[in-house]
């Protein structure tokens, strides 16, 4: 079955393909970590991370990234909305290497976020397949029969009146897992433009940042951890 998550039946119902203009942040990469195997940069919101399939989507991340290093290969990937740290190999054998740290789930990453109202526990999981909602893509949507699974832990940071600052862990790398996770529990993630347009007028970007990532460095086998400074 279908599982039509909290909110967004009568969108759901809809048959429309989303789509938005592009208008990427101006500016060089902002380099976190540099050496001979890998790249780290802190990605902004609004800037693809590879290029994009319609037309004027080209400028992006990695693009901008091989105009100052040539050698810069692409590992993993962000969210266009989402902002933080994203890896690049430099050779193939590192590529290969901290592809596998992804593919084989060793790599840990934790991202912050605020999301709308007040979430009660202080900690939780959710456990929920996904998969792409195809009338209406780039849409992701749960799905008991079909979907992929996908797994996100998460902890409470702060509350406020009206939002809640959480920090999330996924343990998968689903396509828009932590946004549609966060919707199926009732707490969209602010400035969402696909799952909480309502949230818009009041946050001019999502609201969710890749703030750390630690996997085994290619070749020593070394565990190493990155972390990008949150900028909400």
């Amino acid at each position: 079955m279908l599982c039509a998550l909290p909110g967004i039946r009568s969108r759901e119902a809809q048959s429309l393909r989303i789509e938005f203009s592009y208008d990427p942040p101006p500016g060089p990469p902002v380099i976190l970590h540099l050496d001979d195997r890998l790249i780290v940069v802190d990605k902004p919101a609004g800037l693809l991370s590879v290029p994009g399939k319609l037309e004027g989507r080209a400028d992006c991340l990695i693009t901008r990234l091989q105009a100052v290093y040539p050698d810069a290969l692409v590992v993993h990937r962000l969210d266009c909305d989402t902002s933080g740290l994203i890896l690049f190999a430099r050779d193939k054998a590192a590529q290969g290497h901290l592809g596998q740290e992804f593919e084989q789930r060793r790599a840990k990453k934790s991202y912050l976020a605020r999301v709308q109202g007040l979430v009660a526990s202080d900690s939780g999981t959710v456990d929920l397949p996904l998969s792409v909602d195809w009338p209406n893509r780039p849409r992701q949507m749960v799905n008991h029969q079909d979907g992929k699974h996908a797994h996100t832990d998460w902890q409470v940071i702060s509350r406020s009146e009206t939002e809640t600052r959480m920090r999330l862990f996924p343990l998968t790398g689903r396509s828009h897992q932590l946004r549609v996770h966060m919707l199926a529990i009732g707490h969209p993630i602010l400035g969402d433009q696909i799952y909480a347009p309502e949230t818009l007028a009041d946050h001019s970007r999502l609201m969710l940042h890749a703030e750390t990532l630690g996997l085994h460095y290619p070749g020593t086998g070394e565990w190493v951890q990155f972390a990008a400074p949150c900028p909400f």
